[in-house]
């Protein structure tokens, strides 16, 4: 049991369409409206006007339409940045520009014991004869791209996750080339093969004649893979299905239940030209999500064998996971809670400056915060106090919208060419976009510690806290945000990369992190009486949670797609690739502890959940993880997380964890928080 604030169990829709424009709706509030937008225009921009206008790092080369917000942090954003664009994986195929048109392949999954990759294959290619391409539309799931002759737009590409479809659609009446001869088995409808893989393609307004697709103003043609075995009425019913060409995917979440059965769901709309139906691709973790028929076929991917379905809607749930404060000391002894009061005492004093870049810095206030926590509940006014005072003066001044006018760190800027706000130490990346998310999760958890019973702290950092939960959970189409910039609604979780530069598409490592920033959103939500973004980060904290147990702790690996893998979890999961590795080390612990960083208070409900596999999953992953002992790179969180097997497992933690030395303990972390959380767990 943990004690916390419950948020998002309500009756609750928000839709979302193409994201990426600009605009305002209307609220002369300051809050968001009666329709649910998150950061409107007529709040977000006096803030951003506030701040320092400037790039911290070098501005990229874009490929993008005038009035689009750039869209970093997408599994499509390879497309957009970069000198040229990278393959991406709208799941389940591969998609890659070329320099007349484009190239897509259905990935072919081979394992290994420490990776299960499935690379971009560019076996289907359509020459349009373009010079140039730019992305002109996308939402969360879809994404368009312009391909230009010089300024003349020949032609659209739209791709999806979710679906099996390439959709090029002609401005103008043209002729096309296939890179592989069609033979025809039907008007406007065709078949070629090209290595282990067969192909439909489905021509409307035009024409097929071997390589050449001849097209009117306006025609189209769609691509889509035959998966194996299907018949001749399967292949007809899948062209028929596919003949419509994809236009975009619309977002809509809303939460129903209470307590235990809370469920937060997630609808994606996907829309064609001619409306009706069209073929979807439910992700594992989904479930049976598509609200349509079945084809009897299906894929094989890295993720496992995945159904190719008929229909317009993908809906699915994921229990409602709670953003918490605190950890449940009540079972604690008396003895336990004087080994706590002095421990905290112990680590209050020696606490240490905090760093100046956003990551470490973010950390910083983080742990002092769950030190407040603890202080708090064990009645420790002085400690307390000490805490408070010194919270309230960072936050103050990380806070303090001018505060890069006149100092070098600690502070933020926002930059008008990439759109977002940027500390200026930067740290992993950030300075790029990397990893938001997990930078501002942390100031957000601990303002939201801190000013969750005092209003006028909440107000005085909202300038500028709002805009750190802005550049991650904006939901308004404001123009200075992307939506929603780094989560994607149909895997459930977040991309870290801001211009994803890979060949294996975008990624993220630290599952653990991505739910902790969707936690500390939901948690400065209920400190400022933001109703609209207390349903969102409720939204994107449920769905975090359960993909992080879904394709990071607890995934399934049983599949003949992953014979050969050889541990426990999935530490680093891209477009077109499982890993088991870090980017940092190569360490067991951390490759387990990325997965666990911080232990959040908010963590115990979805780790202990029964998607999380119980005992016997979490003493596999110790057990790997821990085979150099724990004092190892993030070995105090791999230690902590095996108190949760049970009170024989938290005690000899415990004990574990009084030998563990100063360096063991992460900087984000201390001695008397993992002793809590290990308490804690064995009460339980």
């Amino acid at each position: 049991m943990v004690a916390g604030v419950a948020l998002g169990t309500a009756g609750v829709l928000v839709l979302a369409g193409c994201t990426g424009g600009s605009g305002t709706d209307g609220d002369t509030t300051g809050r968001p409206d009666a329709r649910g937008d998150v950061f409107p225009a007529s709040q977000v921009d006096p803030l951003v006007a506030a701040l320092p206008q400037e790039s911290v790092g070098d501005v990229p080369t874009m490929r993008l339409a005038d009035g689009l917000v750039p869209p970093t942090n997408t599994w499509f954003s390879g497309l957009v940045f970069g000198d040229q664009p990278t393959p991406v994986f709208p799941f389940p195929i591969s998609f890659q520009l070329t320099e007349t048109g484009f190239a897509t392949g259905l990935p072919v999954p081979v394992a290994s014991e420490k990776a299960i990759v499935s690379p971009a294959l560019p076996d289907v290619t359509l020459d349009v004869g373009a010079s140039a391409t730019e992305v002109s539309a996308y939402d969360e799931v879809s994404v368009t791209i312009a391909h230009l002759d010089g300024d003349t737009v020949l032609g659209h590409t739209t791709v999806a996750e979710g679906s099996p479809l390439v959709s090029y659609t002609a401005a103008s009446a043209q002729t096309d080339t296939l890179g592989t001869a069609v033979t025809a088995v039907g008007e406007g409808r065709g078949t070629f093969t090209v290595g282990d893989t067969t192909w439909g393609v489905a021509v409307t307004g035009g024409s097929l004649d071997g390589t050449a697709v001849r097209l009117d103003e306006g025609g189209s043609v769609v691509l889509v893979p035959l998966p194996d075995g299907a018949t001749d009425a399967q292949v007809g019913t899948v062209l028929d299905a596919a003949a419509s060409p994809l236009g975009s995917v619309t977002t809509a979440h809303r939460a129903s239940g209470s307590g235990s059965s809370a469920v937060s769901t997630t609808e994606l709309g996907y829309e064609t030209a001619a409306g009706g139906d069209t073929l979807l691709v439910s992700a594992p973790h989904m479930g049976d999500a598509a609200t349509g028929d079945g084809t009897g076929l299906s894929y094989d991917t890295i993720y496992g064998t995945v159904p190719l379905s008929i229909g317009s809607t993908l809906s699915f749930d994921a229990p409602v996971t709670t953003a918490s404060t605190e950890l449940d000391l009540s079972g604690l002894s008396d003895d336990q809670r004087r080994q706590l009061e002095d421990q905290v005492e112990a680590d209050v004093a020696a606490t240490e400056d905090p760093a100046a870049d956003t990551y470490f810095g973010g950390k910083a206030l983080y742990r002092s915060a769950m030190l407040l926590q603890l202080a708090r509940q064990l009645g420790d006014d002085a400690s307390a106090d000490t805490l408070r005072t010194s919270l309230v003066d960072r936050l103050d001044t990380w806070t303090d919208p001018s505060g890069c006018e006149t100092r070098e760190q600690e502070c933020f800027v926002y930059d008008p060419a990439v759109k977002g706000v940027v500390g200026k130490v930067a740290s992993f990346g950030s300075d790029e976009f990397n990893d938001h998310y997990f930078h501002y999760g942390y100031f957000l958890y601990a303002a939201g510690v801190v000013a969750a019973d005092d209003p006028e702290l909440a107000e005085r950092w909202s300038p500028v806290m709002d805009l750190l939960a802005a550049d991650i959970a904006s939901g308004a189409d404001n123009g200075s945000f992307p939506d929603r910039r780094a989560f994607d609604p149909y895997w459930s979780h977040s991309w870290a990369s801001g211009y994803s530069p890979f060949a294996d598409g975008n990624n993220q490592e630290s599952s653990s992190e991505a739910v902790t920033a969707y936690a500390g959103l939901s948690l400065w939500a209920a400190a400022t009486g933001d109703d609209a973004l207390g349903d969102e980060a409720s939204w994107m904290l449920s769905a975090e949670a359960s993909s992080a147990l879904a394709y990071w702790l607890n995934p399934d690996l049983t599949g003949p797609t992953s014979t050969g893998y050889d541990h426990e979890i999935v530490s680093l999961t891209w477009g077109g690739k499982r890993d088991y590795g870090t980017w940092f080390s190569a360490e067991p612990s951390a490759i387990a502890g990325i997965q666990l960083i911080p232990l959040s208070p908010s963590s115990v409900s979805y780790l202990t959940s029964s998607a999380a596999g119980g005992a016997e999953q979490i003493a596999a992953v110790v057990a790997e993880a821990s085979a150099s002992g724990f004092d190892t790179p993030l070995g105090d969180y791999v230690l902590m997380y095996s108190a949760l097997q049970g009170p024989d497992q938290a005690a000899a933690a415990l004990t574990a964890l009084a030998d563990l030395p100063e360096t063991g303990i992460d900087d984000g972390n201390s001695r008397a928080y993992a002793m809590a959380y290990v308490m804690s767990a064995g009460a339980r």
